[in-house]
């Protein structure tokens, strides 16, 4: 049993959400990039001898960051979805690290990062493979 709501009895907390979820990683993507677009100008260009280095961990502190504070990315409060937990609660800063962590592995490996994205495709809820794992999942804010 979760606190979460039912996918076929509350649709609507659930409706369009992958697509959502592309348009938040885009914007986030977005963001990060410029993000250590600054950082490479602030360190007199020395960051782009590191620049996979350097986006790696600006893009885990920023969702990091984001996550815990509001339990969604600018972009994902853009896209009107936010993460919740098993309970229907808001990640923590705990949760926002696991999940940053499980989205971090899965970017690394594209055989997983295929999985999570078959997944959110097909399981009621549009669980990627992170959020199978930690029972988090993905709500439009408004419904």
């Amino acid at each position: 049993m979760t606190a979460l709501p039912d996918p076929d009895y509350q649709a609507a907390f659930y409706q369009f959400v992958t697509s959502k979820r592309l348009f938040a990683w885009l914007m986030d993507s977005v963001l990060i990039t410029i993000l250590a677009s600054i950082a490479v100008v602030l360190t007199a260009f020395t960051g782009l001898l590191i620049w996979p280095l350097l986006y790696l961990v600006i893009g885990f502190v920023y969702r990091v960051a984001t996550i815990a504070a509001g339990s969604a990315t600018w972009g994902m409060m853009i896209a009107g979805i936010e993460l919740r937990d098993l309970s229907g609660r808001k990640l923590d800063t705990q949760g926002a690290v696991l999940h940053t962590a499980g989205y971090s592995i899965s970017m690394a490996f594209p055989v997983l990062q295929v999985i999570s994205i078959l997944m959110m495709l097909t399981s009621s809820r549009g669980q990627g493979l992170t959020d199978a794992v930690l029972g988090t999942v993905v709500l439009n804010r408004r419904a």
